[in-house]
């Protein structure tokens, strides 16, 4: 019996054969004797009985591990009652020997058979304290290491079987870890006046046009528009549509893909600006809002839109840099176009030729038209960008469309003199003679009527100054004919002032 639960009190088992109510006899021999009491602290020795059917052997060296508490002093024995006969007990009979120290102890101690039990508390009284005598039965460690490696050897199993059934299942399955974009909020919108907004909402309205000259060589070029109005007219550079305005042919591509033949509706060289117009317009068209260009500020920002080396539906931003910078361009055909342009850092590209500049709220400000070269001079070669972009002010350039939609020619302001192109820094110098030989100054001209003569050096122009013959054309050409404008000039070297009622030049030749 293991001495484990000492102290506890112990259900009987209710498996245990009960012990019979007087030892059994032997059949044959009796005993010799009875059994001599053993000293204290030793297992007594059971009565040997005489050989019959082969009993369980008991487990080997069980008495050897187990310490035996001393007996506890029995009850004081009732009088003996008479001893009853015997039964025999038949050989074949079940039988399983009871290995109880503690009942061995007790009948070696002179009680009668079976001996009185020890003396238990009941369940739930205090358990008495051994004698002073008799120390603290040690405790078998044996049992207890074996049940600890045990339930380590359980537990690492389990841990083992889980580790390969999670495994099997993450080789299976097609379960990630990895954030995809269907991961992102989808309360996330795209607030009104952000970049992205503005490009979403105006790039159905850009097209890219191809133009292909109606020669031979079948030359042209790429550039850019976008919707005006809605019967399909298109504004654009007059640059980019210049090849195939005489016999060649025109297209135009939305950012969606449809593409339409077009034809050209009007052309102003000296402002670079164009009108075709789409020969079968789908319904629906989304004309872009026209901004104010004379409200512009340094520092507001800008968003281009155009195929840059034939990159259609391509998006670049920046600021304004400047205004009124005077911009003379040419298209490679020996004219010359002038503008008081729009400065932007935006990245503006071959390409990008008559595609819309935009402000923050998505109105058009400008008409992408000219950059700045590497090699120093303005207009459209091959050079990238170097933050040096121009555009036409769309409120010029909204007058000139209009004029060309209704007259399919443009009309310029003009004063009536001839300036020299040439001398930069010092004002806009009027010639001593003409084109041809012409007078400088036309008879009963604006100029002549304003007093200007010949050799007279223009410094401003309304309130912007003027430092060459480019930057007084630029200036004049932001206004209408029948305006009045103050004009500066020294004669001499005085200064003086006077009003000019600006003249109109219909066409370009």
């Amino acid at each position: 019996m293991s001495t484990e639960n000492e102290g506890t009190e112990v259900p009987a088992d209710p498996t245990a054969p009960s012990a019979p109510a007087t030892p059994p006899a032997p059949t044959t021999p009796p005993p010799a004797a009875p059994p001599a009491a053993q000293p204290t602290g030793q297992v007594p020795q059971q009565p040997e009985e005489a050989p019959r059917a082969q009993q369980p052997a008991a487990p080997s060296g069980a008495d050897e591990t187990t310490r035996i508490q001393p007996p506890l002093p029995p009850a004081p024995p009732a009088a003996a009652p008479a001893p009853a006969p015997v039964p025999s007990v038949p050989a074949s009979a079940p039988y399983a020997p009871v290995h109880a120290p503690e009942h061995a102890a007790a009948a070696a101690g002179g009680g009668g058979w079976p001996p009185a039990p020890p003396t238990v508390p009941a369940w739930g009284e205090p358990v008495p304290a051994l004698p002073a005598d008799q120390s603290a039965p040690r405790r078998r460690t044996g049992g207890l290491v074996a049940a600890v490696l045990v339930a380590a050897l359980v537990a690492g199993g389990i841990g083992g079987g889980i580790g390969y059934w999670a495994a099997q299942r993450e080789d299976g399955g097609t379960a990630s870890t990895t954030v995809s974009s269907g991961d992102a909020p989808a309360s996330f919108k795209r607030e009104p006046g952000t970049v992205a907004a503005v490009a979403a909402k105006a790039l159905p309205s850009v097209v890219t046009i191809r133009a292909k000259s109606g020669g031979v060589q079948g030359e042209g070029g790429t550039g850019t528009g976008f919707v005006y109005d809605r019967e399909g007219h298109i504004v654009t550079n007059n640059h980019v549509v210049a090849s195939a305005a005489e016999g060649g042919t025109l297209s135009a591509t939305f950012s969606d893909g449809r593409t339409y033949d077009a034809e050209v509706v009007g052309r102003a060289e000296g402002y670079d600006v164009a009108v075709i117009k789409l020969k079968k317009a789908p319904k629906g068209l989304k004309p872009l809002p026209l901004g104010d260009s004379d409200k512009v500020a340094v520092g507001d920002s800008t968003i281009a839109i155009g195929a840059p080396f034939g990159l259609s539906n391509t998006v670049t931003t920046g600021i304004i840099s400047a205004k009124n910078r005077p911009v003379a361009s040419g298209d490679g055909g020996g004219s010359n176009s002038y503008m008081s342009a729009l400065q932007t850092d935006a990245s503006i590209n071959p390409g990008n030729s008559g595609g819309p500049l935009l402000d923050a709220a998505g109105a058009v400000i400008g008409i992408n038209s000219a950059i700045q070269s590497t090699g120093g001079s303005y207009g459209q070669s091959q050079a990238g960008s170097i933050g040096l972009g121009f555009a036409i002010p769309v409120n010029q350039a909204k007058a000139v469309a209009e004029q060309l939609i209704k007259t399919g020619k443009p009309v310029y302001p003009v004063i009536g003199a001839t300036v020299n192109m040439n001398d930069k820094g010092e004002g806009a110098r009027i010639a001593e003679q003409g084109a041809g030989g012409t007078d400088a100054v036309t008879p009963s001209g604006p100029a002549a009527k304003a007093g200007l003569r010949p050799g007279d050096v223009i410094t401003a122009f309304g309130d912007h100054p003027i430092d060459s013959g480019p930057s007084l054309i630029s200036e004049i050409w932001t206004h209408k004919p029948g305006d009045s404008v103050k004009i500066t000039y020294e004669r001499d070297g005085k200064t003086a002032t006077t009003t000019v009622i600006l003249g109109e030049r219909t066409g370009d030749s």
